[in-house]
């Protein structure tokens, strides 16, 4: 029913586990392997905006990076070469591993994702999956607001 509900256009939002299920699932593209270190990572990380032409991210500022908890051991995004030229191609990666700056490197990816790769899209655009965790920096109590943007896009989305 879920494929049914995603393929008739409705809304769906997979994070951590739920991203690799929706990748199982064939909603979207690309596989989420274990981390290349082989261990549960669970800490904060940073991650870049890529696209704003998304209802997830349509109220971020795209080259902004953002602090977003992860928690995860098989976490690592995979896709072979024509996948992630078809990600690039039709705007669909959403968020990339990066420094405090935005910048991309190696060291800023936690787990080995190629390109950096934190959040994809599908090609409609309803279907959404990201590995960290945005609900875990949303409030004021928990010491972090970077993830409530998120939020914050899905409800202009659809008040719209």
């Amino acid at each position: 029913e879920v494929i049914e509900f995603a393929n008739n256009g409705g809304y769906l939002l997979g994070v951590c586990n739920w991203f690799q299920v929706l990748c199982e699932a064939g909603l979207l593209p690309g596989a989420l392997l274990h981390n290349n270190t082989q261990k549960f990572i669970c800490k904060n990380v940073n991650i870049r905006c890529e696209t704003s032409d998304s209802l997830v991210t349509n109220q971020m500022k795209p080259g902004a990076a953002m602090k977003i908890p992860i928690a995860h051991g098989e976490g690592r995004f995979y896709a072979d070469a024509e996948t992630l030229t078809e990600l690039q191609t039709n705007n669909q990666v959403l968020f990339r591993y990066c420094d405090e700056n935005g910048k991309l490197d190696d060291a800023a990816n936690p787990n080995g994702s190629v390109s950096n790769i934190a959040g994809v899209t599908n090609k409609r655009r309803n279907v959404f999956g990201m590995m960290p965790h945005p609900e875990r920096a949303a409030d004021e109590n928990l010491g972090n607001l970077d993830g409530k943007a998120l939020f914050e896009s899905i409800l202009a989305g659809v008040s719209v």
